[in-house]
């Protein structure tokens, strides 16, 4: 009884920035764990090579998409819908970062990360929609993964304005799709601390120790972190059943203290 209600296996899934990083760790997970997954990044070369590697663990499809772009998103969907009568779970993983001085922090910063770290999520909510309705079932109903980060929850110290603030607003736009979509539907966002990355690797090569001394544990993330995180979201067991409380009470945090923060310029998967 107890293993089936943590198990994903048979399900499908699709991960935005899933050719490294967090996004590559989930896909590794949900692999390993019998899921059928898609990964998408605007990356072709990277698609290739991630699809390769992950290939050893179970069932991948890659496939290109700058998910910052709204006709794209609507295409990576459609490829998915092409392949999929139903989607089960969706992790919404692709972000961008950007650092520099108050000073000297650009315009540009807020747009290219709002766009890809809020409205992003969204639209890929919305347009999947359908989709994760239809792996929807009693009891067990389909699921929406928000990566936020500890960087939307705390100060961050380094100059990372508009990725903090980005994240912040997807813990709140969680809520908001978990009240919006429930019970057929839940919602829920994990806030990581620094996890090896290509967003993170200037910072931590800069302060890598420090950040790891900073945490309770006195580490980074490891890959094991985030994919328990994930399938103890998707799996069985958590599921509201107390009526109109579920709207309210769907949502959860789990967060893993540390910092997330960014010295270098603009990175997205």
């Amino acid at each position: 009884m107890f293993p089936e209600l943590f198990s994903v296996a048979g399900k499908t899934a699709l991960i935005t920035g899933g050719t490294r990083g967090i996004g590559y760790m989930i896909a590794e997970g949900y692999l390993r764990a019998g899921v059928r997954v898609y990964i998408s990044s605007r990356k072709p070369d990277a698609c290739e090579l991630a699809q390769q590697e992950l290939s050893q663990f179970g069932e991948v499809h890659a496939i290109p998409a700058d998910v910052s772009k709204e006709d794209e998103c609507r295409a990576l969907i459609n490829q998915v819908a092409a392949q999929e009568d139903s989607l089960h779970i969706l992790v919404n993983n692709a972000g961008a970062t950007w650092g520099a001085a108050f000073d000297e922090f650009p315009g540009a910063a807020w747009d290219k990360v709002l766009t890809l770290n809020v409205k992003a999520p969204f639209m890929l909510t919305q347009l999947a929609r359908p989709l994760l309705d239809a792996a929807a079932a009693e009891g067990n109903p389909a699921r929406v993964i928000n990566i936020g980060s500890i960087d939307g929850l705390t100060v961050p110290s380094l100059g990372n304005y508009s990725y903090s603030a980005s994240k912040a607003a997807v813990h709140h736009l969680t809520r908001h799709l978990a009240a919006e979509l429930a019970p057929s539907i839940l919602v829920n966002a994990i806030a990581p601390g620094p996890f090896p990355s290509k967003m993170m690797a200037a910072t931590l090569d800069a302060v890598g120790d420090q950040i790891a001394a900073a945490t309770p544990v006195k580490r980074i993330g490891r890959a094991e972190d985030v994919a328990a995180a994930v399938s103890g979201l998707t799996g069985h067991q958590l599921h509201d059943r107390r009526g109109h409380r579920a709207r309210r009470r769907v949502e959860h945090h789990r967060r893993c203290r540390g910092v997330n923060s960014a010295a270098s310029p603009a990175d997205a998967n």
